[in-house]
């Protein structure tokens, strides 16, 4: 039986979906004025850059993905190039909902369209990013990477997370948590 390498990545997808959804559910309201909780996308953003971005994009970018391009996937014109672009370009758009949401934060008025676009737009890219990773990278993943460096893939995601707090996880299980109350 083959040690499964997705299935972590699949969870954390799981928690990422749900800032999405709280994304797309706020953004509508920050445009028509009805939603200025700036704070809000300051969260966001920090969850994206250290949840999404340095703790499961670390594992994917520098491990999983790795791991692909050794075992004769090519690194340009392939799923792992279309993903990396899709993660910088991600990147993009949360430095301009962050920029934003600072500027209006601090009191600069006409922020909100900004704000919304760039959410919706980085919300959009993800749950079309995470579907293709989901349905298709990760099986195609767990079809072609051997059982002989599967244990090492697993180790390089167990030091991704020990370069974490311990209760990283929690703490941004508790964020997404506390904006879906609201």
């Amino acid at each position: 039986m083959k040690r499964d390498i997705t299935t972590a990545l699949v969870n954390e997808h799981r928690l990422i979906l749900r800032m999405i959804s709280l994304l797309e559910r706020n953004a509508p309201r920050t445009e028509d004025g009805s939603y200025t909780n700036w704070q809000f996308y300051l969260d966001g953003v920090d969850f994206i850059r250290n949840f999404a971005d340095r703790f499961h994009h670390a594992k994917e970018e520098d491990v999983l993905f790795e791991a692909l391009v050794n075992n004769g996937m090519p690194r340009e014109n392939s799923p792992v190039a279309a993903m990396l672009m899709e993660h910088d370009q991600g990147r993009v758009f949360v430095k301009a909902m962050e920029t934003a949401a600072l500027e209006a934060r601090d009191g600069q008025t006409g922020r909100e369209q900004i704000i919304a676009a760039n959410a919706l737009a980085y919300a959009a890219l993800l749950r079309e990013h995470i579907s293709k990773e989901d349905e298709i990278l990760y099986p195609l993943a767990e079809r072609v990477i051997p059982e002989t460096i599967r244990e090492g893939i697993i180790a390089g995601y167990a030091a991704a997370e020990a370069r974490t707090e311990a209760d990283f996880t929690s703490h941004y299980e508790a964020v997404v948590a506390g904006y879906e109350q609201e």
